[in-house]
């Protein structure tokens, strides 16, 4: 009797570790995307001299390509 209560808790661990992996993607997914773009503008800031400004660009564009990169695991996982 004891076995089959371990059997009905099985999918519902499965199925939580399943969704904790994909927040934890999307979550890690987000983070790299800005942290890229924040990276990469403070290069191209210190190099071309024009400082604020290729932070503010590239910290835009990987805010974006975080949105698209959601989406796009979002449609994977249908």
């Amino acid at each position: 009797m004891g076995n089959s209560n371990e059997d009905n808790n099985k999918p519902k661990i499965s199925e939580t570790l399943r969704a904790l992996g994909q927040f934890t993607h999307i979550g890690i997914t987000m983070a790299a995307c800005v942290l890229a773009g924040v990276l990469l503008g403070k290069f191209l800031d210190k190099l071309l001299h024009s400082s604020p400004w290729m932070v503010l660009i590239f910290s835009l564009l990987g805010a974006g390509a975080a949105i698209k990169a959601v989406f796009n695991i979002s449609e994977k996982n249908k």
